[in-house]
């Protein structure tokens, strides 16, 4: 069966500019709140409906109409933006290595605007060079250089993971484009489930000859009326949009002429002095806090509660923390942070752990153990596990069970013919010759660039053994994604910064800044890898060219990368940092984790209560990964979530 071809234009222009703008908008936003809380967005919904906006309002003066497709294009551009600002590292390493760095380690390293450039151009590439071909739609020339052939196309076209923001931003575009028209859940179920283009917006079935010659002026009257009620709609939306621009930027403004409307003493002058305890009514929380949804916001709403209002008190009042709250070195803040990293890790190898162990136990091969296993108990009970089976078994089983290989060839014979049927038309996959030499050249240019900005501070063969710990550990990042809807990429670069600590010795002068290097990798990596295959999820479902998608990606994190080496450039220029509005507390947790890994110890106490909530968070998400789908689920705090809000 041939794969449908769907129509529409895979690649234009006009989208590209267009995901370049709203990708603009999203870096600079994640720049702000990353500087701020730590806490970025990919926004792949958000910036779908607002390139939808975009050619909405341009509809009349548009050539040819704007296509689910070109939607697709349009949000991969986007997000390949969107992410560079964590990807690179300009949120938590960078402001660490600036800021953070003590004499004795290296630091602080202050680079120019142009070394920014040079490394964020270094790191922007090889995740999303790996990500395409290895888990989507590539041809199969590519994979004996990933010695993995067996997971080519595994978690999309085979297992077909759900890839939950990668589904929601198809199932918004296929409503946008289809006139309004809802699925069903049942629908939805199924395009979940589904293969490439299943969630393709479907033209309205043309009435019968009876009925359409009799209705023909009703329904040309229900649509222009339809038409003129799109039309007010978006310009009421249009309008409550400029309205909620122009208050934000408002109360921005009045910030600088009255600044404690960033920190209001709702508790009272004493609580906000003595313990920080302040409310920001930033509009701009309020705008996050929608898109990233009730659970996740209540989750750091209960983090912020435990930490600040219980951790905090009683590690000042106890004498843990004898300094200044707000004291990195010695307060409470601190102290709290070393709570927060604990619940990162429980939480970051719980999930790897779960994902490694699961395609473990649900791959071909062990299937086939399993099967074995469960006859040989059936027919000779316990002792079967370790008795040999008879041998005239053999025969009475050959009657009945094809031969092995046989029995294989025909599976994976199958299997290729479904996924030939599942997969993107030939002429619009990436060519495995062309993935190969970009993966390669984006690993060479890593370790170049690397070596370029810090010279002999940073070995090649630690940059070179970071980037091929991403590229494993993006695997697992991948199908936690998958499965999960989240990136464990904190816990993943907390993993590479303790190995790296086993292989770079204590004495080394530069070994705090390799672990933070490292570190920074191996999280640009599985980042972009995983973020970015909720793109190719979308793309699948709607029957978008991968093609198309992985060029996409590219320019994006291309002009990302140089953008937001110049965002970061410009918020150092203009505010404090560390300071009241751009606290960095994810540089802490860098520096902090790699002084901590390569020989510095804890604060008083921080040992015991880190261990408690490590083992409370680690079976929080063991309960959450095996209550996916349940409707309790969401009271089951989320570990990233909580620590972020600590």
């Amino acid at each position: 069966m041939a794969t449908r071809v769907v129509p529409g234009r895979s690649f234009t222009l006009r989208s590209v500019l267009a995901g370049l703008a709203v990708g603009t908008v999203i870096c600079f936003s994640n720049m702000y709140f990353g500087l701020q809380t730590g806490w970025v967005s990919i926004m792949s919904m958000p910036a779908s409906l607002m390139g939808f906006g975009i050619f909405k309002l341009l509809a009349p003066h548009l050539r040819f109409p704007f296509s689910p497709v070109e939607n697709v294009l349009l949000q991969s551009v986007a997000c390949g933006m969107a992410i560079m600002p964590l990807g690179c590292g300009f949120v938590g390493v960078i402001p660490a290595l600036n800021y953070l760095l003590a004499h004795d380690e290296q630091g602080p390293i202050i680079l120019s605007t142009w070394k920014l450039v040079v490394w964020s151009l270094g790191l922007c590439y090889f995740g999303v060079v790996f990500a395409v071909p290895l888990y989507a739609n590539t041809s199969p020339q590519f994979a004996p250089i990933l010695l993995t052939p067996s997971r080519r196309k595994q978690v999309i076209i085979r297992e077909r993971l759900k890839f939950p923001s990668g589904f929601s931003t198809a199932v918004l575009i296929s409503v946008l484009h289809g006139g309004g028209r809802q699925s069903t859940k049942d629908e939805l179920d199924a395009a979940a489930k589904g293969g490439f283009a299943s969630l393709v917006p479907q033209d309205k079935p043309p009435q019968s000859d009876t009925i359409g010659s009799a209705a023909t002026d009703q329904e040309h009257q229900q649509g222009t009326e339809e038409d003129m009620s799109d039309k007010g709609d978006w310009a009421a939306n249009i309008k409550l949009l400029l309205l909620c621009f122009g208050g934000s930027g408002l109360y921005t403004l009045a910030t600088y002429f009255f600044p404690i409307l960033r920190n209001l003493p709702v508790f009272g002058s004493i609580a906000a002095h003595s313990w920080l305890w302040t409310f920001n009514p930033s509009f701009a929380y309020i705008g996050q806090g929608i898109i990233m949804g009730t659970e996740t916001t209540l989750h750091m709403l209960l983090g912020a509660v435990v930490g600040w209002g219980i951790l905090s008190p009683i590690a000042k009042s106890r004498g843990w923390a004898p300094g200044d709250v707000d004291d990195w070195e010695h307060g409470s803040k601190g102290w709290i942070i070393w709570i927060s990293l604990a619940i990162m890790l429980a939480d970051a190898i719980v999930s790897l752990a779960y994902v490694g162990i699961r395609g473990i136990f649900t791959s071909h091969k062990a299937t086939r153990i399993f099967s074995s296993l469960r006859h040989r108990v059936r027919e000779h009970g316990v002792s079967g596990l370790w008795k040999p089976l008879s041998h005239d078994y053999a025969p009475l089983l050959n009657r009945d069970v094809e031969p092995t290989g046989r029995q294989n060839g025909t599976v994976e014979r199958a299997h290729a013919e479904e996924d030939e049927d599942e997969d993107a038309p030939p002429h619009q996959r990436i060519g495995g010759r062309m993935v190969s030499i970009g993966l390669l050249a984006s690993i060479a240019l890593c370790v170049l660039t690397i070596h370029i900005v810090f010279g002999d501070l940073v070995p090649l063969y630690a940059t070179t053994i970071a980037v091929l710990m991403a590229l494993v550990l993006s695997i697992m990042g991948v199908r936690a994604l998958g499965e999960t809807d989240l990136n464990p990429v904190s816990g993943i670069s907390k993993l590479a910064q303790l190995f790296f600590a086993l292989i770079i010795p204590q004495s080394h002068k530069s070994s705090v800044l390799i672990n933070l290097i490292a570190g920074a990798v191996s999280e640009a990596g599985a980042l972009q890898a995983g973020d970015l295959m909720q793109d190719l999820k979308t793309g699948h479902l709607l029957g978008a060219a991968p093609k198309a998608q992985f060029w996409g990606q590219v320019i994006g994190a291309t002009v990302g990368a140089v953008l937001s080496a110049f965002i970061y450039r410009i918020y150092t220029s203009v505010y404090k940092i560390p300071g009241d509005l751009f606290q960095v507390p994810t540089a802490y947790v860098w520096i902090f984790t790699a002084r901590l890994v390569t020989g510095s110890g804890l604060p008083y106490r921080a040992k015991e209560w880190a261990i408690g909530a490590a083992v409370l968070f680690a079976g929080a998400t063991v309960t959450r990964t095996l209550a996916i789908g349940k409707r309790w689920r969401p009271l089951i705090p989320g570990g990233i979530a909580v620590a972020v809000g600590k």
